[in-house]
């Protein structure tokens, strides 16, 4: 995509530079974390996570890997604010949001955190635009703001010639590019991101990672969910769950 590091630049000025005087804060911190489901008796099911201590500095790139069951999953939802633990303590750019009720836990969610699944989760009947809109509607923005925001995000990814175009019309590729300039709408600190190339080739996969790759050269916290390893490697940091906890926290290969 010509020129797409030039507007990354441009486009996270302003939250970069609004982030700095933060930097020294952790993205996120997890002390002895647990996430318990139970069955209607009262009894445990599953502990999907057992007890998770982890820091994850503001602007690191970092994806967690681990099989089936090992709590990944799990863990995502707790980082993303979509789901409590059972247990201990997370604080979310220094917020304790074990704090929170649900309706402020939610309003903190969309104003910190971008998601960009491997589904991409698109709203069929919704041009790309109305697509990258809708977090902003729930910020009760009005239209003229939300219109231009989002049209700034879509030509960020390399889609300003697609605007009116609606999902179903677009590559797998632009459709998680489109899913990619929803989640930095919001102007978020930390980008989310499960399995985003799993749906897509590899020569396709290779540009949405650089798109991630400027993205966090602009300083954006990324978490990357990844069963791939080549995926991972390109992250500064891995962090290898088992059985809900942390088998090995390790550095990528862009790790310094």
């Amino acid at each position: 995509m010509p020129g797409y590091t030039d507007r990354v630049d441009s486009a996270l000025k302003t939250s970069t530079e609004s982030s700095t005087a933060a930097a020294t804060t952790p993205s996120a911190v997890l002390r002895g974390i647990t996430k318990k489901y139970f069955k209607p008796d009262g009894s445990v099911l599953v502990e999907a996570l057992r007890g998770i201590d982890l820091e994850i500095p503001a602007g690191q790139y970092c994806a967690i890997m681990g099989s089936s069951g090992s709590g990944k999953s799990t863990l995502m939802n707790i980082l993303g604010c979509l789901d409590r633990p059972t247990d201990g303590v997370y604080e979310l750019e220094g917020l304790d949001v074990a704090s929170l009720d649900d309706t402020a836990l939610s309003r903190q969610r969309g104003r910190r955190i971008g998601f960009v699944f491997q589904a991409f989760n698109l709203v069929s009947e919704l041009t790309i635009v109305e697509n990258v809109e809708v977090p902003l509607f729930y910020q009760g923005l009005g239209r003229v703001e939300r219109q231009q925001r989002a049209i700034e995000r879509l030509e960020l990814v390399g889609l300003q010639d697609r605007l009116g175009h609606r999902p179903a019309e677009l590559s797998g590729g632009q459709q998680q590019r489109v899913a990619i300039a929803r989640a930095l709408v919001t102007n978020p600190a930390i980008v989310m991101a499960d399995e985003p190339t799993g749906n897509l080739d590899s020569t396709t996969g290779t540009t949405i990672l650089e798109l991630f790759d400027g993205l966090h050269a602009q300083g954006l916290t990324i978490i990357m969910v990844t069963h791939d390893d080549s995926v991972a490697d390109r992250c500064q940091r891995i962090v290898r769950l088992r059985d809900g906890l942390v088998e090995r926290d390790e550095r990528g290969g862009r790790g310094e």
